[in-house]
C-alpha cells in the first residue's frame, strides 16, 4: 500500500496546486445550460471606430472588393442589460460570456443596474470563478476564420464572430443566448436585454437575498470594494468591505469578497472567518463554499473538505464541477474509494469538455487501491492524453509504466474507460 499512499500525496500536491488557483468571482458555471433568445433586441449605440489597416495576405484577393479599405477590421462594441426572469436586475454583478464554438471566455461584468457595455476581446483580465473550469483567452478574430461585415465596405469588416453568442452567466441560473454570427459592422451596440432563468433542481445562489437588504451606505462600500477586487487591489478592497460589513453585518456578499482580499494577501485564518460569516448570514448563497473547501484541502482537513463540498453539491448539483472533484480526493483521504468513486464519476459527466482531466488521475487511484491495475493505467493514459503538459505529467508517466508492469498488459492492449 506505500505506493498507494504515495499515489495519494501526488493527486493531493497537484490537483489542489492546479486547480485552487482559480480565482472567484460571479461567472459562469462551466456545465450551465442555456436557452436560445427570444427576442435580442436592437436599440442605440454608438458606431465603431476602425483600427488600424492590417497588411493583405499576398496571393489573397481581398474578401470585399468594393472598399476603399478592404483589411480595415472594425471593433465590435456590445452594451445591453441583465433582467431576472421578474423584471428585476441582479442584486449582484453578473459575467457576461462570449461562447464561440462551445468556448466560453468572460467578457464584461454588470453594473449595479444589471446593465454592460464592452468593447469584444480587450477584457483578458477578467477572474473567473472556480466553477468556471477554463475558457477560451483567443482574441476576437483569430480562431482561423474570417467573417465580414454586411454592409459592402460600409466600415470595413467585423472579426470573426461565426458559430459565437453573448450569455449572461451565473451559476444556478440559464441565460438567453444572443446570436452574435449575424452582426454587421454599422449595427447599433445595444442587443437588448439578456433574462436568467432559475433552474428547478438548484437550490442554492451565488446572488445573496441578504444585498437587497443592505443599507445605502453598505451598499457603497460593497461596490467600492468590488471595484478594486476587480483591479486585483486587494489591501483597497478589504478597507472598504469592512467597512461594508460593520455597516451591514448580514451582507454575505461582502463578506465573501472579504475573504477574498484577505485571502489573496495570504490570511487564510481571517479568509475563513469571513467566508463563514457568510455563509451564517446566508446559508444557501454558493460562492464561500469552493474557497472554504480549498482551505481545508490545503490543511489536508478531509473531513471538512468532503462536509463542505457535500453541501455545495447538495445545493447546487450541475454547476460546480470543481466541488466533485474536491470531494473525491477528500474521500480519498478518508479512504472511503465508493465515496470517492461516486463524486468522481459524477463530476465527470459534468466535465463533458474535460476541462477538468484531474479525474482521470483520481479513478486511476482508485482502480489501484482495488488491484485493477490495467484500469489505474488507461485512467493514466487518459489523463495524459487530456493534459500532456501537466506539471505532474512525468510523475504520471512514471506511475503509468509501474501500472502496466503490474497488470502484464500491453499498453495497446489496454481498452478505453468509461
Amino acid at each position: 500500500m506505500g505506493d498507494i499512499h504515495n499515489l495519494m500525496g501526488d493527486i493531493h500536491k497537484t490537483a489542489v496546486g492546479m486547480i485552487l488557483g482559480v480565482a472567484l468571482s460571479v461567472a459562469p458555471g462551466m456545465a450551465q445550460r442555456t436557452t436560445q433568445p427570444t427576442n435580442p433586441g436592437t436599440g442605440g449605440g454608438r458606431t465603431p471606430t476602425p483600427t488600424t489597416p492590417t497588411t493583405p495576405t499576398p496571393g489573397r484577393q481581398p474578401t470585399q472588393p468594393d472598399s476603399p479599405f478592404p483589411e480595415i477590421e472594425q471593433p465590435v462594441f456590445l452594451s445591453g442589460r441583465v433582467m431576472m426572469e421578474d423584471g428585476t436586475p441582479p442584486p449582484e454583478s453578473v459575467t457576461i460570456v462570449r461562447v464561440c464554438n462551445g468556448n466560453p471566455r468572460p467578457e464584461s461584468y454588470t453594473d449595479g443596474k444589471g446593465h454592460f457595455s464592452f468593447q469584444l476581446g480587450q477584457n483578458s483580465g477578467l477572474i473567473a470563478d472556480a466553477s468556471y473550469s477554463g475558457y477560451d483567452m483567443t482574441p476576437i478574430g483569430r480562431s482561423g476564420g474570417r467573417s465580414t461585415g454586411a454592409g459592402g465596405g460600409q466600415g470595413g469588416r467585423l472579426p470573426n464572430l461565426m458559430g459565437c453568442e453573448l450569455r449572461a452567466s451565473l451559476p444556478g441560473y440559464t441565460s438567453q443566448a444572443i446570436d452574435l454570427s449575424q452582426r454587421r459592422a454599422l449595427d447599433r451596440s445595444d442587443i437588448g436585454v439578456i433574462i436568467l432563468h432559475r433552474m428547478g433542481n438548484v437550490q442554492g445562489s451565488t446572488i445573496s437575498l441578504t444585498s437587497l437588504q443592505a443599507p445605502k451606505e453598505a451598499q457603497k462600500a460593497y461596490e467600492k470594494g468590488s471595484g478594486a477586487i476587480k483591479k486585483q487591489k486587494w489591501a483597497e478592497a478589504q478597507k472598504h468591505l469592512e467597512k461594508a460589513v460593520g455597516a451591514y453585518p448580514k451582507y454575505a456578499a461582502a463578506w465573501f469578497e472579504l475573504g477574498r482580499a484577505y485571502q489573496e494577501q495570504g490570511n487564510a485564518a481571517e479568509a475563513g472567518k469571513a467566508y463563514q460569516q457568510a455563509l451564517d448570514a446566508d446559508p444557501k448563497y454558493l460562492k464561500p463554499y469552493v474557497h472554504m473547501a480549498g482551505i481545508a484541502m490545503k490543511e489536508k482537513n478531509w473531513n471538512e473538505a468532503a462536509r463542505i463540498t457535500g453541501r455545495l453539491i447538495d445545493l447546487d448539483p450541475v454547476d460546480y464541477p470543481v466541488g466533485y472533484l474536491y470531494n473525491s480526493i477528500a474521500q480519498l483521504g478518508l479512504q472511503n474509494l465508493e465515496g470517492a468513486e461516486k463524486s468522481a464519476r459524477a463530476g465527470m459527466k459534468l466535465d463533458s469538455g474535460r476541462q477538468l482531466p484531474k479525474f482521470s488521475h483520481v479513478m486511476a487511484l482508485i482502480s489501484a487501491s482495488r488491484g485493477d491495475y490495467s484500469g489505474a493505467a488507461q485512467f493514466l493514459r487518459d489523463y495524459l492524453d487530456a493534459a500532456p503538459a501537466a506539471v505532474d505529467a512525468n510523475a504520471v508517466r512514471r506511475q503509468l509504466v509501474e501500472f502496466e508492469k503490474r497488470s502484464g498488459q500491453p499498453a495497446a492492449q489496454a481498452q478505453p474507460r468509461n
